[in-house]
Parts: C-alpha cells; structure tokens; sequence
C-alpha cells in the first residue's frame, strides 16, 4: 500500500491533554542558499556531492531522508516509504550507519552546507508491515510495541483508519494509512522524541523538516521542538512542517512552531508554467495563503512526483524553468528535490540485492540529479545573491514571456512561449558585462555562457530562445 501517496490524496480531497512548552521558536531560514531535498542518497554520497558541488554552488542546505531505524519490507521490494515508518531512533538506515550519517553531517557542514533532517514524529509502524521482520537496525518489534521504547499506552486509542478529513479531532487521534498513531501530548512520548533530535542536534544537524504534522495537535509539536537543544554554536535549529493544508487544517494554524510548506505555491506556478501562463505570476504572494517568511515553497517534491504530478524532472526545460522562477522570485524560502528515476511509485531508490541503498552518482542515469542541471545549479547562486531584496522592474506581454529584477542585485528573463523574445529591458543593476548563469558560470573571470552588457542607464537588449531564459546577478559580473 503506498502509505505517503494514500495520505496526500485523502488530504487534498483533538485537544491536548499536556500544555505546550515555552521554550524559544525555531528561527526562520537561516541559510541564504536554497535547501535541496537529497531525496534517498546515502550519506556517503551526500558527503561527497556536499564537497564537490553544492557548497562551491551556494547549496544553503540539505533535506536528508529519515534517519532512524525503518522497517524493512523485502517482500514489496523495499519500497521508499519504508523509511517513514520508525522502529526505533537508533541512526541504521539503509542509507548507512550512525558513524557514516556522523560523518557526512561534519563533511557537509565544512562544505558550508547544512543538514535537515526529515523526521517522522506523528507515528510508529503501519499494519502492512506486521510481521516483516527486524528493522533495519535489527531491533524486533510489533505495531503498539517496540521494546525500551513505547508500548500500548503510549499510542492513541482510535485504532482505525482515518475516515473523515473534516474532523480535526479524528485527523489526530485515528491512524494514518494504519501507521501506529503516537499519543503525542504524553510526557514519555515527548520526551523519547526529543532526546532523539537532541542526538541529531549534537551530531552536527542544524534542522528538521517535520513529516505529517497536520495529523498532530500545534500544541504538541511545540513542545517537542521547542524542547530540543540548541545548537552547538548557539541560536535554534531551524524547523519547517509539512502541513497539507485543506478546509480542515490551515497553514497558519503551526506557524507558532517554525516554518510550514505552504503546497499552494507548487499548485499555482507549476501550472503556471505547464501550461505557459507565466504573466499571472506577478502578484504571486497575494494568492498564498502563508506569508513569505514562513512559507517553504517547492515545484514538485518525493510526495507530489508520485501522487499528483505537475511538472517532475521528467518535463525537461519546462521544469527547469519553474525552479528558476521559484530561486528568482521573493517568496519563501525554495526546496528543491534531487531524487532517482521510478515508473512505479512505489518504488524504492536503486539497492543492492539486500535492499541497501546503491552509492547515488549523476554518472548514473537512475539517479536524476536535478540539482546538477545547468539553469538549476546556476539559479542556485543567483538566489543567493538577491537575499533581501525586493521585486522590481517587472514586464510581462501578457502571456508566458516575463521578466523581473531583484533591486540591484539580479535580473531574470524567462521566455515560456514558442517564439523568440526580442526585447530592451529596463533594469536596476549597475551597468557592466554579466555573465548569464542559465547558461553558464564564471570560472577564472570568463563566463562559460552567454554575456549581456548592461547600459549605464540599467538597459540591456537580448534575444531570449523559447522555453530558455536569462539570469544576471551581480556576484556573475565580469
């Protein structure tokens, strides 16, 4: 059964009994650089791309897939969502061990790219894992029962499926796709979860994406995360909550908690530019339901590519786009996804015969490697030139060719028509010769792509091939 997938469709179609604590919120996105959702990678992989390539690009961050000890279901060829049922919080995953997860947290972290960590808080196992054996780890367990750590009370008594998504009490009380609901508002169950990220904190991770957590009370993950400590160097680790927002359960309602991915922001400008209708972006931020600094906002991610795909790595130049569009314009902090190739979407990620997670390379085509394409890896380092900077200088002709600057500091033409675009531009960058990072980098002071000469009034004239575009910022200026 694909558990995530059955979640995410029957969202889109209780109080608690233990006060929050008061210990201080995450801080909002503290990287200037984009996270990038490393979706399946083992950790020595991660290590090395950290060194390689997403620190030298500007990277801000990466999202790792869920850490802890997982079921392991051979017998359904060791699907992805495997990793989202815990058996215990031991660091043994098929992704590697505790001392390869230590380990690559400390490389990425001296490549000057941060560790996320995706943690599954709301729930044990599922009841189509019964019997599957030992986790990954080794440790045994059953549903309601995992030694040393929870037993039967420790879990909710509404021991059935989630039936109705219009009863809030229910959507956190009953059983996600049969995942074994944990009482969160409990002492101990708090308390375990906590000392769990509080081991990930001391390892070097500096944040959480939180899995699920419209099935929990606000309330309750305030006291978990607020509870951890804080990071080494000091301030907060960063936390941002999946939160599948519908006519039940808002956005807003977790703000208090940290950041919450705001799943209206992939809806709107992936369609947008399927179906090339990119001048209704301008005013992007009035049709969010989240503001900007707490909103994190992505184009597809391992949830969406599966179960309502608008535009994945599949759709080439036209998905390239939309993440340049998404690291070009202020609003939200981007993710972006690095996955591998499925037509199942149950699918697990390339593995040895044992079900371990094959070393992941972009020499490897079962590897897709988003985060390497040209306009994308370029992008990176545009987003991260542009920070606090506001939208100026926008044009659009009404269809799909748009263009926009970020004060000063960078200008983004996208053409998503048939057609080439011709066009002056008026900017605000101060005039020179910049290097187009869709189409090249800087490398020894040479541009590897296409240049434009910017004029000392900020104008500039181009030509801009369809389903192509142009990015300039001042850190690419020659």
């Amino acid at each position: 059964m694909r558990l995530a997938l059955l979640a995410l469709s029957a969202a889109i179609g209780g109080t608690a009994l233990v006060p929050a604590a008061t210990a201080g919120v995450p801080t909002a996105a503290p990287v200037s650089g984009p996270i990038v959702q490393m979706f399946q990678w083992p950790w020595e992989s991660i290590a090395r791309e950290c060194t390689d390539f997403l620190g030298p690009r500007g990277f801000g961050a990466v999202q790792v897939s869920p850490p802890q000890e997982h079921v392991v279901l051979a017998d359904q060829g060791h699907p992805w969502y495997q990793d989202y049922q815990p058996v215990s919080y031991q660091l043994e995953s098929r992704r590697g061990s505790r001392e390869q997860f230590a380990e690559m947290v400390r490389t990425c972290n001296a490549a000057g790219v941060e560790i996320y960590a995706d943690a599954v808080v709301n729930h044990m196992t599922g009841s189509g894992s019964a019997g599957s054996g030992p986790g990954s780890g080794g440790s045994t367990y059953e549903k309601y029962d995992y030694p040393g750590i929870y037993s039967d009370p420790d879990f909710h008594g509404c021991r059935r499926d989630i039936a109705d998504y219009e009863d809030k009490w229910e959507v956190r009380n009953c059983e996600l796709v049969g995942l074994a609901d944990l009482a969160t508002e409990s002492d101990h169950v708090r308390s375990r979860l906590t000392a769990y990220l509080d081991d990930l904190v001391g390892l070097g991770v500096s944040g959480f994406r939180v899995d699920g957590v419209k099935h929990m009370p606000p309330e309750d993950v305030g006291a978990i995360f607020g509870a951890v400590r804080d990071l080494p160097e000091g301030g907060r680790p960063y936390v941002f909550q999946e939160v599948i927002a519908d006519g039940t359960t808002t956005g807003g309602e977790y703000t208090g908690n940290g950041d919450v991915t705001e799943f209206g922001y992939y809806g709107v400008v992936a369609n947008a530019f399927r179906d090339g209708a990119l001048a209704q972006l301008a005013n992007l931020p009035e049709r969010m339901e989240l503001p900007s600094d707490q909103a994190v906002v992505f184009i597809d991610n391992h949830d969406t590519q599966r179960s309502s795909p608008i535009l994945t790595y599949e759709d080439g130049e036209v998905y390239d786009l939309a993440v340049a569009f998404e690291l070009a314009y202020p609003y939200g902090t981007p993710q972006l996804i690095s996955g591998f190739a499925f037509d199942d979407p149950d699918a697990g990620p390339p593995a040895e015969a044992d079900g371990t997670t094959r070393p992941a390379s972009c020499d490897d085509p079962a590897w897709t490697c988003e985060h390497r394409r040209p306009i994308i890896a370029g992008m990176a380092g545009f987003h991260g030139a542009v920070q606090g900077t506001e939208l100026v200088d926008w044009w659009d002709n009404g269809g799909g060719q748009i263009a926009f600057g970020r004060g000063d500091k960078g200008f983004v033409v996208v053409n998503r028509e048939g057609g080439e675009l011709s066009q002056t531009f008026q900017t605000s960058l101060p005039a020179g010769t910049y290097c187009d990072v869709m189409s090249g980098e800087l490398v020894d002071g040479a541009c590897t792509g296409g240049t434009v000469e910017v004029g000392e009034d900020g104008g500039f004239t181009t030509t801009v091939a369809p389903n192509s575009g142009v990015a300039l910022h001042v850190g690419a200026k020659l």
